[in-house]
């Protein structure tokens, strides 16, 4: 089997818990770091000896990588490099929250080979980041963009929210044009979902906050209309990139890729098999203190199984989804979608028009059957 070439480690604790955030996460409370950084280096020790491991990309995230000290993460990334063979790493992204990286912790991820760093900054008004719980301001996450230029990183990303409660379109105009004048080399735009076991799900269901399908759209199409005018391609969904800049990271989910996920709560795909750490941060290391791996649910991807989740993240490409799966390819409702204009047919794919691309999800699904 050809080595892997992709792989994520998750860091899983914040300062404060996100009351919109669905990952896994949580405050460290008496979490022993020095003991969670041997088990994180200890599976992949063991996880690399039963899957050869020769990584293009690597990705911190989380939780909040950062919220690691200079002491732990010097630690983690020296003894890490000792376990990979990192001679063939093209992109080495570490996400950020903009209290935790000061100038010497910025130094220290440059020194250890990290090429880009992706900053959770989600608004950059005072109201819509107290909404979201984030506990920086706007100058603050300023002030640490200029920290990463400063320190030689050329490849920056903004990740940002839209459609927050209380969130107006004047105010997400603000939020990108401010974003834009930083110069950014990648910006994330996401629309807020409302995902199970978060504050923000329970205020939904009780009524406090709503879903509003048309303020989405005008949302996105602000983000799309002024991002594209000021140079960003909109090469998936939710992405805009500058030339050069596009995630190859993100790259291999959209495209089916495998990789090896490392950390509590992961998930990892490999030659059709798929598996998820647990969810539980001390059984995590005690397992790996034991030498047992702390995989479970592990399951074999059928090939419907695949062909699905290539709908649902390919037709979200600028690249876009492979006329081949469309089971007939001269499906009727192909022809309805092109003559609304809601996708693009050529020989070989089908692509998302203007009109259609808020619409992927509603369209992956008609096309599926």
């Amino acid at each position: 089997m050809p080595p892997l070439r992709h792989g994520y480690f998750h860091i899983p604790f914040c300062h404060r818990v996100c009351p919109y955030c669905s990952f896994f996460k949580h405050t460290p409370g008496s979490t022993d770091m020095p003991a969670f950084i041997d088990a994180l280096l200890t599976e992949t020790r063991l996880q690399t000896a039963r899957h050869p491991f020769q990584p293009h990309t690597l990705y911190f995230g989380g939780g909040t990588p950062t919220f690691l000290s200079e002491t732990h993460l010097d630690d983690l990334l020296t003894r890490l490099k000792d376990l990979i063979d990192c001679s063939q790493l093209t992109e080495f992204t570490f996400e950020a929250n903009p209290r935790t990286v000061p100038p010497s912790k910025a130094e220290l991820l440059r020194s250890h080979g990290v090429t880009r760093i992706s900053l959770g900054v989600q608004a950059w008004d005072t109201p819509t980041l107290t909404t979201l719980g984030r506990d920086h301001s706007p100058s603050e996450a300023a002030t640490t963009f200029a920290t990463l230029r400063q320190t030689g990183f050329d490849s920056l990303n903004l990740d940002l929210m839209f459609s927050i409660p209380g969130q107006t379109l004047d105010t997400w105009k603000e939020t990108l044009h401010r974003s834009i004048d930083l110069a950014p080399d990648h910006i994330s735009a996401y629309n807020l979902n409302y995902e199970e076991d978060t504050e923000f799900f329970d205020r939904l269901t009780r009524g406090q906050y709503r879903e509003l399908p048309d303020q989405d759209a005008d949302f996105f199409f602000t983000a799309l209309d002024l991002l594209e005018a000021a140079g960003y391609a909109h090469y998936e969904i939710s992405n805009y990139a500058r030339p050069g800049h596009t995630s190859r990271h993100n790259a291999a989910y959209w495209f089916s890729q495998d990789y090896l996920g490392l950390g509590p709560g992961c998930t990892s795909t490999v030659a059709g098999h798929r598996w998820q750490n647990i969810r539980d941060t001390p059984a995590y290391i005690t397992r790996l203190q034991n030498g047992e791996l702390p995989a479970t649910d592990l399951e074999t991807l059928t090939p419907e199984q695949r062909r699905t989740e290539r709908f649902g993240l390919e037709l979200r490409t600028l690249q876009g989804l492979p006329l081949h799966l469309v089971h007939p390819p001269q499906h009727p409702l192909l022809h309805q979608l092109a003559q609304d204009d809601l996708i693009h047919l050529s020989n070989t794919h089908i692509t998302l028009t203007r009109l259609g691309k808020p619409l992927a999800d509603s369209i992956a699904v008609a096309l599926l059957g």
